[in-house]
């Protein structure tokens, strides 16, 4: 195999990260199964801080249930290597009878392959 072979098989494979946050976005409940024990998530809508894997959890399972479990992240771009993640897309979901579409980019920080610290960032996000 040649250099250049060599550098296009090793980018069209996908990080490991990459892989943990397709899964983290396609269901959010599973975000537990990546994360460390001390996890923090800062939230889109202020206030305060969710620390450790339950208080994290309970977070996403929570915003799946305001949702009536209509929520749909909408996965645009994820790009990630050993310390940091980000994934583009836009946040879907019925909420109090109306569609919701709201752009989201999920900023991600990594230590020895789980995730120890998320920021939730959502443009122009007005929940009713």
């Amino acid at each position: 195999m040649s250099t250049t072979e060599s550098t296009v098989a090793v980018r069209s494979g996908a990080h490991p990260n990459v892989e943990i946050l397709r899964a983290v976005y396609a269901d959010l409940t599973r975000l537990g199964e990546f994360a460390a024990d001390d996890v923090v998530l800062h939230p889109a809508e202020g206030g305060a801080d969710h620390v450790g894997r339950q208080a994290v959890v309970g977070k996403e399972r929570d915003l799946i249930g305001l949702t009536g479990g209509t929520l749909l992240m909408d996965v645009e771009h994820i790009t990630a290597n050993d310390y940091y993640g980000a994934v583009l897309g836009i946040l879907r979901a019925r909420l109090n009878g109306n569609d919701l579409a709201v752009p989201f980019c999920g900023l991600w920080r990594f230590s020895d392959g789980l995730i120890v610290e998320h920021w939730e960032n959502a443009y122009d996000l007005v929940v009713r």
